[in-house]
């Protein structure tokens, strides 16, 4: 069974999109006449009309103003609930609403960043900030959705977070120097909580450098669920094999992981480096 990679048509994104897409077509506008008076393209409004964009503020005022009669605010306020749920890429919404809240385990796998989960706003922000067509504002909500997203790990019944990451992510420069202290400050910090558990893992280890992934044991005894990284977008998926085929690697990976005392001690040496 697979999870579809887009959101579910209750989830504020896509009745935005949909209405968005419905009101145009009854004004019998093209989505390039819609995309001049917003002020954006036509790609944009095309991305907006298929869920996989987050609204801007401006995007739904205009929407309102276009569409709306007197002071209606539709746009603007399911805006609003799209910025209360965790945001980023449309395809990655159902691991974040649905597959990380309801797991009892959590094992990844990076190569090359510190995990979303232990992520802290300024490295994320310096992420974020490199996304081709970004703008401050999606990046800022971006931000915001992954410290919402890290709060799973806080609850009163967290899941154990079992992360894997090359020693590389060790020393690739993410923002400046100070960023990288803090980002290490707080990884020290989280590997202190008995529910996180850090592995560093040799970099003479390929099998891993297929990706980044990640494995969710899931409660009430559900199929396991994997989402796995690509350039372009994830893929989420329960079928068994998939799963199987995933977790092996995860295991091949583990073989070339370094005690976790040896691990504590080198990500305690790269933030002397970053000091």
């Amino acid at each position: 069974m697979n999870v579809e990679p887009f959101p579910g048509p209750e989830s504020p994104r896509a009745r935005f999109g949909a209405e968005m897409r419905r009101l145009r077509e009854a004004a019998q506008l093209s989505q390039a006449a819609v995309a001049t008076r917003l002020g954006c393209t036509q790609t944009q409004v095309s991305r907006l009309e298929a869920a996989t964009r987050t609204p801007s503020v401006s995007d739904a005022e205009r929407l309102d103003r276009l569409f709306g009669s007197g002071d209606g605010t539709f746009f603007t306020d399911l805006r609003k609930h799209i910025a209360s749920r965790p945001g980023g890429p449309a395809w990655f919404m159902d691991w974040v609403n649905e597959i990380e809240p309801a797991a009892r385990v959590l094992w990844s796998w990076d190569p090359l960043l510190i995990p979303g989960l232990l992520q802290t706003p300024s490295y994320a922000r310096a992420i974020f900030h490199q996304e081709p067509q970004i703008n401050s504002e999606e990046m800022e909500a971006r931000v915001e959705a992954r410290s919402q997203r890290q709060s799973v790990l806080r609850r009163e019944d967290p899941p154990l977070l079992l992360a894997l990451i090359d020693e590389g992510v060790l020393r690739r420069e993410v923002g400046g120097r100070e960023v990288m202290k803090e980002q290490f400050d707080h990884l020290m910090n989280a590997v202190d909580e008995p529910n996180i558990s850090v592995q560093v893992v040799d970099p003479h280890c390929l099998i891993g450098l297929l990706g980044a992934f990640m494995i969710a044991e899931l409660k009430g005894g559900q199929p396991h669920a994997i989402h796995a990284d690509s350039s372009a977008e994830g893929h989420i998926t329960t079928d068994h094999d998939m799963v199987t085929s995933i977790r092996n690697r995860y295991e091949a990976i583990r073989l070339w992981a370094y005690p976790e005392r040896v691990s504590l001690k080198l990500i305690e040496e790269a933030r002397r480096e970053w000091t």
